[in-house]
């Protein structure tokens, strides 16, 4: 990662700032950050922020919080795997700095694990090859027994909870002209804006509640795209002896590199950086019928013994979106009451296979999101927990309209507005059917269908609108209403 690449992720700066600061660097030398700001590109205390909030890179072994025996553990596992190893492929694989690599491998040495190979080409004029000595390969088999986690090195727990404390979700402002911007493609009620607003500034717990179909998934998942800051995520961390993964390429959006001068300005390259960590988007995760208890709890590979962090540790620093609350398979009093405590605390607690229990900063937006009735779901007490409980129900007509007449414009139908009124009418009054978000759409795409399956172009005939609504319902609901 560069340095470049995180000030464009904050939104600081732009690619063609970047090209004017790496002229003046090299005519005058010094760093990029400094003369983005010599050239007016960039404040001073933007970038003391951002240098604040980013892991610093660990200069020894020492500093990076780890004991020797566990390094050395890691390195000689990645050499075993690899059969043979240079300092830099070594650096790469365990994500740590020359200067610290070259202590290790001096360890390994007086230890006689390793063995050396001659050199090979690199970007510098060689570099030393290492394999392992009869000894060093013991070592990797011993390792291997006490876990087969081979890559980045570990964060000590302790940093892991000091960077989720410094990057809080609190930290960013959602405005009003931020939430009508992502919700820009989609019909909301200004009610609504409203409510979920202050919501989301709080960085606490929110219930989205109301009949189905009128986007409570759809709002849930627009919160994600709201935040802008850049947050650092790491490979795994270390508690207690034992290794838990966090970062998951399926759920973390890492910054992409933005720069084109990479290769003609190394100093572009962040060299004060922990690599152990990868920049990131504030995560949005989401999870539905499918959670239980257990996935809520850290994840012991009995063959590989490490551990993988559970979805809501995952989401640590971003949303948590829990969809269909109240569908799961086991109760929503046993997921509620699992809940309580990092709710109320803001502090979660993990237990390790070995009885050990820890605990971390639980800082994330939690989004429970039903269509069941809340006083079904939950007792008074935990409703009161939850500090934002946002009612989304259906349409009014005039949302309705709108909703039909955005749907079948990008279907390429013209739609009368009395058409519309026909079938709200039809839907509202006769069916006695409530309206729906989800309805025009599931209108124009049977329409489309029909229209397909005839062999004609898109058309608004009354046969096939009569066939649409029809299929909205079962014929005992429908029946059910008509009596």
């Amino acid at each position: 990662m560069y340095i470049g690449d995180i000030l464009i992720a904050h939104g600081l700066v732009t690619s063609e700032d970047i090209a004017l600061a790496l002229q003046l660097q090299a005519s005058k030398g010094g760093s990029l950050s400094d003369c983005l700001v010599q050239v007016g590109k960039l404040k001073a205390a933007d970038l003391d922020a951002v240098i604040q909030s980013t892991p610093k890179s660990p200069r020894t072994l020492a500093d990076t919080g780890l004991s020797v025996s566990d390094l050395l553990n890691l390195m000689i596992k990645a050499i075993f795997a690899s059969g043979e190893a240079t300092s830099s492929a070594i650096a790469e694989t365990l994500r740590l700095p020359p200067r610290a690599v070259q202590e290790l491998i001096y360890e390994a040495e007086e230890r006689r694990l390793l063995d050396l190979r001659g050199a090979v080409r690199s970007d510098s004029p060689y570099e030393l090859r290492y394999t392992l000595t009869e000894k060093g390969v013991q070592w990797a088999h011993d390792a291997l027994q006490q876990n087969q986690y081979v890559g980045p090195a570990p964060v000590p727990l302790s940093a892991f909870c000091e960077q989720i404390v410094r990057q809080r979700i609190v930290n960013e402002r959602v405005t009003r002209a931020m939430i009508e911007g992502v919700f820009s493609d989609l019909v909301v009620s200004d009610k609504l804006v409203r409510e979920i607003g202050p919501a989301i500034n709080s960085g606490r717990s929110v219930l989205l509640y109301g009949p189905p179909g009128n986007g409570k998934t759809s709002v849930g998942e627009r919160v994600g795209s709201l935040f802008h800051d850049v947050i650092y995520v790491p490979y795994c961390f270390e508690v207690d002896g034992q290794v838990v993964k966090v970062f998951d390429p399926a759920l973390h959006r890492p910054i992409v590199s933005q720069s084109s001068h990479a290769n003609e300005v190394s100093s572009l390259r962040r060299s004060d950086m922990d690599l152990r960590w990868v920049a990131c988007r504030r995560p949005l995760v989401v999870t539905g019928g499918e959670l239980t208890l257990e996935m809520l709890d850290l994840s012991f590979n009995p063959l590989a013994k490490y551990y993988e962090a559970p979805l809501h540790i995952k989401a640590l620093g971003g949303i948590f979106l829990i969809d269909d609350f109240g569908r799961q398979l086991v109760s929503p009093t046993a997921l509620l009451n699992r809940w309580i405590v990092p709710m109320e605390s803001r502090i979660e607690y993990l237990k390790l296979h070995t009885g050990k229990s820890f605990s971390l900063p639980f800082d994330e937006l939690v989004i429970f999101s039903t269509n069941l009735s809340p006083r079904k779901l939950m007792d008074p007490a935990f409703l009161r927990r939850i500090p934002y409980k946002i009612h989304v129900g259906g349409p009014s007509v005039e949302e309705y309209h709108r909703i039909f007449q955005t749907i079948a414009h990008k279907a390429g139908l013209e739609v009368e507005a009395a058409l519309v009124d026909e079938i709200i009418v039809e839907l509202r009054d006769r069916m006695e059917f409530p309206l729906a978000s989800y309805q025009p759409k599931f209108i124009v795409d049977q329409l489309l269908a029909a229209s397909k399956f005839e062999g004609q172009g898109p058309a608004l005939s009354p046969g096939h609108i009569a066939q649409a609504l029809s299929n909205l319902v079962t014929q005992e609901e429908a029946s059910e209403h008509l009596d």
